[in-house]
């Protein structure tokens, strides 16, 4: 496996182990949701330059990197509704999923109706899984026998909606949103100048408050400290 890092969330950065061979990637822990949506877009680009690399059998069973013990199958469901499985430590040192299921899970690839899967059965009878590589007779199951993945086509459309929709989450977390700024030293002013009115009528005792100008720019401050 050879290591990939990607800029983490909060803070910090996500070291993914990721095989070209078995096109396949090792999560620790919950690596897979800590992921920026911009780390995503390049994970995904990565993948694509390595589309045409030789693809090898995964190995039955399959084991944890980290503790060797079994990994167990497992079956979850993406937020925008699409299946994917992958294989866990119970151990929870972390989850191993092939490139395909990456992207079911990430809203890349979509699952086929039971009226397409039909009409692709009609035209080409068996095809290869895109979790394990297994062939699955379309004809007779919608799904792989030997892993339970369910089939699932890389639509232009899917991609192009999923990129435009991490792109957008990008720009939204590394852009300041400069009228919220605005809006918080406008709040600061006004409860400056109703202090000051307060104030003079006897009703607040005599503290010290900075001025805006110095509140304005502990406020940046503290925004893009939080940005970054």
């Amino acid at each position: 496996m050879v290591k990939q890092r990607l800029e983490r969330l909060h803070h910090g950065e996500v070291v993914l182990d990721l095989c070209f061979d078995c096109q396949a990637i090792w999560f620790d822990d919950f690596e897979s949701v800590q992921i920026t949506p911009g780390g995503i877009i390049e994970l995904f680009k990565l993948i694509h330059e390595h589309r045409d690399a030789q693809h090898q059998p995964l190995r039955d069973p399959l084991h944890c990197p980290r503790c060797n013990d079994r990994l167990l199958a497992g079956l979850d469901v993406a937020k925008h509704g699409g299946k994917f499985n992958y294989h866990r430590c119970l151990q929870k040192h972390g989850r191993f999923t092939t490139f395909a299921q990456f992207m079911i899970e990430k809203g890349f690839v979509r699952q086929l109706s039971a009226a397409e899967i039909s009409e692709l059965a009609a035209k080409v009878g068996t095809i290869r899984c895109s979790g394990c590589g297994a062939p699955v007779d379309i004809r007779k199951d919608h799904a792989c026998t030997h892993c339970r993945a369910p089939i699932a086509i890389l639509d232009p459309a899917a991609v192009e909606q999923a990129l435009s929709r991490y792109q957008h989450a990008e720009v939204r977390r590394t852009t300041r949103d400069v009228e919220l700024l605005g809006d918080a030293i406008v709040m600061r002013e006004r409860d400056k100048s109703r202090y000051q009115r307060e104030k003079r009528q006897g009703r607040i005792e005599d503290i010290d408050v900075g001025d805006l100008v110095a509140s304005g720019a502990e406020l940046i401050w503290n925004l893009i400290r939080r940005a970054k």
